[in-house]
Parts: structure tokens; C-alpha cells; sequence
């Protein structure tokens, strides 16, 4: 809409150019309705022709002085263009006002050279400069042609002293008629031809700033059509005005240059600067103001706000199961799910609140204005109820569920750290306790830095030496013998003493220290059992749990194959346990299954029972033994659904050619209720508890006959 109203108040301008030229021209024609002095005319000769030379050297300033760090192409050449019509316009004008400049003779011959020279050059050089695309030039360009201008100039002027006397004239002389034609055609055909250049190359979109320099470059038409055609000798009111015209022209060129080497890029340039300040404060996906953005308005709005005149609410949003839509449905969908909650808690929010999210598959809002907590937590919960949980996304409705913490100021916090910090523990807190809602208590900044020490404190631990494994045997229900052991590992921690696995394995999966870990407790437990053997103890397999993250190892068959070679131990004394939970994704389970049993380790499922195995693809796993879960041995004896859960295990796995282990034998009732089932073996209690290396090696081993 902006460039339409350009191009309309230059068509009219142009108009009312055509207009006035037309009326001059009429007027001209009847010198009797205009009786005009000699000296008025001279005079409005002056003011046009010093009027062209100041256009010219205002042109020359802007694009030679201003803004020279961001010289462009087409200021410079432009600068260096009007500099030289400058100084031919001032040769004119004196020339034509019978002054002697600089030694040239003042006659009209002259003068209509120093006119048509200026023309002609002022024609080529706006087809040259408009004609092709700009650029940046370097300083060392500028005083290049700077130089080569200066010469050029100074070589003309020359010239034109040398050779003034023998100057033909240009106009209305018998047998030099070309000159008359170049002066009516060729000029005018430059000046057109540089328009059509100016039009082509902005097609596509036509700027203020081209729509300037056409409106010059047909002025400058009019003008010497005036200044060559209807008044060449300068006797008349058409000359005056050409020179008029000539210098609105210039005026036209200045504005035009300055448009569109200076303002235009001034712009551009605004609008890249307001483009990035917009995405460093606002997030690309959702559109909504990112975190950078949220601790300024949440800062403006506690240092307008003092802890005695009011709360303010932070609550922050977070998906649940985001990561499983994410990966279940790919990115798009995911990025989808994410505008559309972000759509849907602005849209319920209050005019006061301000939506922010945070990254991932967080959001936040900034609530200001209530009396008290109660306050607080009654709105979070109330925009928590208010988003509808049904989404569509690729014409599939899916439910979704969201989490929210909640920190008050300044109940809770007092900086701004501090209030995001502790609402998004809160959320976290409300995740991992399966709440849909909670507000921050310091009991939660408690349990976190707990866990981060605890964390840090395992790291550490690695390696300090600070962890150790105890062995529980795995007896033979029918000999009574120990036939295996489970090596199990304990943290002896410097400052909280003996921590029980429940404390930090969960940590470690989280964290991914589980790998280092679980990788130390493999090599450990196979040095431990390669180690009896060289003592003369009889063999016997050792029992070793993988966690999820190890599993998952691409190069984990490599790992253990390459712990087996250097400790020097057998693969058929090495039992690997899984749990079902890590054969849901099949064709991954299957695979690193079978790299295992290639290298000839045994295989057993820990806890079965308790996860959703596939009978169908049970059959079909590389595994040699099924571990009944403690919680169904139990209860063997008081409840029968635990019985026949578990003589159906043994009775599945006799038909399987399955082993059978049963956890969590604590009594001799449940000893002989599982022997009536047919179970292999047992680990619990009634056996031993876990017990140190040293006392197990005297207790449960046993020597080989020399």
C-alpha cells in the first residue's frame, strides 16, 4: 500500500511537471502576453544555474563526507557524477552571463557546450551508475576515484581552454546538423533508456528511492528539452525555466540517492536489528517471549513491588510424556502440540499475565496482583483445570496432561532467579510424585541439593575407590549347594556411611552414571570370580544386573567380551541379568540378545512377572533363565494368586527349557512349596543375606579336590 501511494504522488508530480513545461512552452510562444526584462531573465538564470551547482556539490557531500564507513557504489559514483556537472554547470552559467572565468571567453558557443557537455555526461552516468546493482567499496576504491575523477576533470577543463576559440557550434549551424540531433535525440534516448534500466531492474517491488531518481531523470528530459529545443540561443523565459527544471532534477537525484543509499539501508537496517531483538526475547516456534524475555518483565514487575504491597505468582507448565509423543509421532507433531498449548494458555490467561516459554516442554506464567497465597494458588489451579486436554494433530485426537509449579513472591523468593528456579522445582517435584499441582516448599530445594551432592558425590566416588561388592548365593533347591552367586553394589559414602542401592542407582540412571558404574561392577565381579577360581575354588557363575542405559550400548556385547579377555574369565561363568522392561522394543532386544549369547555368556530375566513380556516373543528371546520376582514368593504362602502365578512361571519354564531362580526365599514353607513346583534354584534370606567378598568366600565356596 505504501509504495502504491508512492508511485501515485510521483505520477503526479511528473504531471504537474509536463504541466508547466507546456505552459512555458505556450508562453514562450506568445512573448507578447509575457513581458519579461532582460536582467529578470539573467537573474532567474543565476539563481537556476548556481541553484544546479549547489544540488550538484550537496549531491557530492552526501555521498563523498557522510557516512563513509558505509560507502556504496552507487553514492560514490553518484558523488562523483554531480561533482563533475558542478563544476560544468558553473562554466555554463558564467559562460552564458558573460563572466569571464578561469581565462574562458564568455560566449553563447561556450556556454552551449559546457550545457550539452553537462547533459550528456549527466545522461551516461545515470544509465551507468542506476543500471547495475550496488555495493559496498573499500576506502582504497574511494581514493581511486577520487584520483581518476580529479584528472579527468582537470584534463577536460584543459582541453576546453585550449581549444575554445576552435569549439563549432553545436546548434542551428549550416552544414553541422548532427549536432543538433545528438543534442534533440540522443540525450533525451539516454535519459529514457536509464529510466527503462531503473524500471526493469525493480520490478518486483519499486522503492520510494527508485520512484525518486525516475521523477529526476524526467525532469531533466523536460528540462533540456526546453534548455535545446524550444529556446537554445536563451533569449526567452524557456531557457530560464529549463534551468529550473534542471535543478529540481538534481534536487529529485539528491533525495533519490540519499533514499536509497542512506535511508533505505538506515531502515533495513533497523528492521534487522528489531528482527533480532525480537528472536533474542521471543522463542521461534511458539512466538510467545522466551526466558530472556520473562526475567526482565518479572524483574520490572518485582522492583515495581514491594513485599508488603503485594505477591506475585510464577507457575511453570511442563508437559508430562512429551518426550514419548515427541518420539512416537516425530518432531512436527511435536512442535505442533507445543503452539498449541502455547495458544491455549494465552489465550485463557488474564490481561495482567504474560504466557513465556521457557524451552522444551516448559512454559511459564507471570501472574501479579494478589493479596495473599491462597489467592495465588487458587488462579494456577484454576488455568490448570481451564486447558482442554484433547488435542488434534494430523486428524488424530490425542489427550494430553500438563504439571504445574507454583513459587509466590515474596513468600517463596525474592529474586528473580529465585522465583523461576523454585516454581520449576516444584513442577518437577509434582511429576516425580505423579501430582498434577504443587506449590514450592524449601523441603524441595532441600532434596534437590541433596541429589545434585549426592550426585557429585558419586562422580567422586568412581573414582576414590568409594564403592564395593557384596555376593549372595544362589543355592540349588534340590542339592542345597551354592551353584551361582549375585554380586550386588554397595557405596560406602565418606560422610552418610553406608548408603543402600535404593539411594543412588535410581541417581545414577538418571544422571548416567549407571554406565561407568555398571561397567565397574562387571569387571569387579568377574576379577572376584576369576580370582577364586585361580584359588583352587570350584567354578561357579556370577550373576551381574545391566541397567536400561547399558543395554541400550550399541558396542555392549564389545565391552563385555573386551572385560572378559582381560580379566582372564570364561563367558560361561558369566550370567547377565535383564529386566522385562528392556525387551519392549523387540527388534533392539533381539539383536543385542543374541551379540551376547554369541559370545557364550548366560542369560536371565530379573523380576519377571512384575513387567508385560509378550509370551510370543518369550519363546523366541536367547535367554536361559527366569528370576521370580521376591513380591510373588512372598506371599507364596498366604495368597493364591501369588502360588499360581508361581507354578505357572516354573511350570511355563520347564517347557521351555528355562531355569528357574526364585528371589526372596525367607522361610522354610516357602523352600518347600517352591521345590514342589519344580524350581531350580533360590536367593534370599533363609540362604544369606548379601555378605562381603571374604566372608562369602569362606562360607559358600568351595575348594576343588586336589
Amino acid at each position: 500500500m505504501q509504495i502504491k501511494v508512492e508511485e501515485k504522488t510521483k505520477i503526479i508530480q511528473i504531471f504537474i511537471g509536463l504541466t508547466v513545461m507546456l505552459c512555458v512552452i505556450q508562453l514562450s510562444a506568445s512573448t507578447d502576453l509575457l513581458p519579461i526584462s532582460g536582467n529578470v531573465l539573467r537573474a532567474m538564470h543565476l539563481l537556476a544555474g548556481f541553484s544546479c551547482a549547489a544540488m550538484s556539490f550537496a549531491i557530492f557531500t552526501q555521498g563523498w563526507i557522510l557516512f563513509t564507513d558505509k560507502l556504496s557504489r552507487q553514492r560514490l559514483y553518484s558523488a562523483v557524477l554531480f561533482s563533475i556537472l558542478g563544476i560544468l554547470d558553473i562554466f555554463h552559467i558564467a559562460a552564458f552571463s558573460s563572466f569571464n572565468f578561469f581565462g574562458f571567453e564568455p560566449n553563447l558557443n561556450l556556454s552551449i557546450w559546457f550545457l550539452m557537455l553537462s547533459h550528456g555526461l549527466g545522461a551516461i552516468g545515470m544509465l551507468f551508475i542506476f543500471s547495475f546493482g550496488d555495493r559496498q567499496v573499500s576506502g582504497r576504491h574511494k581514493l581511486g576515484v577520487f584520483a581518476g575523477t580529479v584528472l579527468f576533470s582537470l584534463g577536460g577543463i584543459i582541453l576546453l581552454y585550449i581549444y575554445q576559440g576552435q569549439l563549432p557550434s553545436l546548434l542551428r549551424v549550416p552544414g553541422f546538423g548532427i549536432g543538433e540531433q545528438i543534442a534533440m535525440i540522443g540525450i533525451p534516448f539516454l535519459y529514457g533508456l536509464a529510466i527503462f534500466a531503473i524500471l526493469y531492474r525493480h520490478r518486483k517491488e519499486r522503492s520510494s528511492a527508485a520512484l525518486t531518481v525516475i521523477t529526476a531523470l524526467m525532469f531533466m528530459m523536460m528540462g533540456h528539452y526546453l534548455l535545446t529545443v524550444v529556446d537554445p540561443l536563451g533569449t526567452g523565459l524557456a531557457h530560464a525555466a529549463g534551468e529550473w527544471f534542471m535543478g529540481l532534477s538534481y534536487y529529485f537525484v539528491l533525495s533519490g540517492v540519499y533514499k536509497l543509499t542512506i535511508e533505505e539501508p538506515y531502515r533495513g537496517q533497523l528492521l534487522i536489528e528489531t528482527q533480532m531483538k525480537h528472536m533474542a526475547y521471543h522463542d521461534d516456534l511458539t512466538g510467545l517471549p522466551n526466558l530472556r524475555r520473562m526475567k526482565e518483565c518479572l524483574g520490572e514487575c518485582l522492583n515495581s513491588l514491594s513485599p508488603s504491597t503485594g505477591q506475585i505468582g510464577v507457575v511453570v507448565i511442563n508437559i508430562n510424556r512429551f518426550k514419548a509423543i515427541n518420539d512416537s509421532l516425530g518432531y512436527s507433531a511435536g512442535d505442533k502440540l507445543l503452539t498449541e498449548v502455547g495458544e491455549r494458555l494465552t489465550a485463557l490467561c488474564l490481561p495482567t499475565e504474560t504466557v513465556f516459554r521457557m524451552g522444551e516442554d516448559e512454559f511459564a506464567v507471570v501472574m501479579p496482583g494478589f493479596s495473599n497465597i491462597e489467592a495465588a494458588e487458587s488462579r494456577a489451579k484454576q488455568l490448570l483445570a481451564s486447558v482442554d486436554p484433547a488435542v488434534l494433530i494430523d486428524k488424530t485426537e490425542y489427550h494430553i496432561s500438563l504439571s504445574m509449579g507454583l513459587s509466590v513472591y515474596p513468600e517463596d523468593g525474592v529474586t528473580v532467579d529465585e522465583m523461576i528456579q523454585y516454581a520449576d522445582m516444584a513442577v518437577h517435584s509434582a511429576k516425580e510424585l505423579g501430582l498434577d499441582f504443587m506449590r514450592y516448599t524449601p523441603a524441595m530445594k532441600i532434596r534437590t541439593q541433596s541429589r545434585v551432592e549426592l550426585e557429585n558425590d558419586m562422580r567422586k566416588g568412581l573414582d576414590r575407590g568409594e564403592f564395593f561388592l557384596e555376593f549372595q548365593p544362589q543355592v540349588s533347591l534340590d542339592s542345597e549347594r551354592t551353584v551361582g552367586m549375585e554380586a550386588l553394589v554397595r557405596w560406602n559414602h565418606p560422610k552418610r556411611g553406608l548408603l543402600p542401592p535404593g539411594e543412588f542407582i535410581p541417581l545414577a540412571e538418571e544422571s548416567g552414571l549407571i554406565v561407568p558404574l555398571g561397567e565397574w561392577v562387571l569387571k569387579t565381579a568377574c576379577q572376584y570370580n576369576k580370582q577364586w577360581q585361580l584359588e583352587g575354588y570350584e567354578p561357579i557363575c556370577i550373576s551381574v544386573n545391566l541397567s536400561m542405559r547399558q543395554f541400550r550400548q550399541y558396542n555392549l556385547a564389545d565391552r563385555v567380551d573386551a572385560i572378559l579377555k582381560e580379566v582372564g574369565l570364561e563367558a560361561r561363568y558369566l550370567e547377565l541379568e535383564i529386566t522385562e522392561t528392556m525387551t519392549f522394543d523387540i527388534d533392539t532386544a533381539f539383536e543385542q540378545l543374541h551379540s551376547l549369547k554369541r559370545l557364550g555368556v548366560h542369560i536371565s530375566i530379573d523380576d519377571f512377572g512384575t513387567g508385560y513380556s509378550s509370551l510370543y516373543y518369550l519363546k523366541s528371546l536367547p535367554i536361559d533363565r527366569l528370576k521370580i520376582d521376591r513380591s510373588f514368593v512372598k506371599e507364596v504362602m498366604l495368597d493364591g494368586n501369588d502360588a499360581a502365578i508361581v507354578s505357572t512361571i516354573t511350570t511355563m519354564a520347564r517347557h521351555l527349557k528355562l531355569k528357574v531362580t526364585a528371589e526372596g526365599v525367607e522361610s522354610k514353607e516357602q523352600l518347600e512349596f517352591l521345590k514342589l513346583q519344580n524350581c531350580h534354584e533360590g536367593q534370599g534370606y533363609l540362604f544369606s543375606k548379601p555378605v562381603p567378598a571374604g566372608i562369602f568366600e569362606s562360607q559358600f565356596l568351595t575348594r576343588l579336590v586336589s
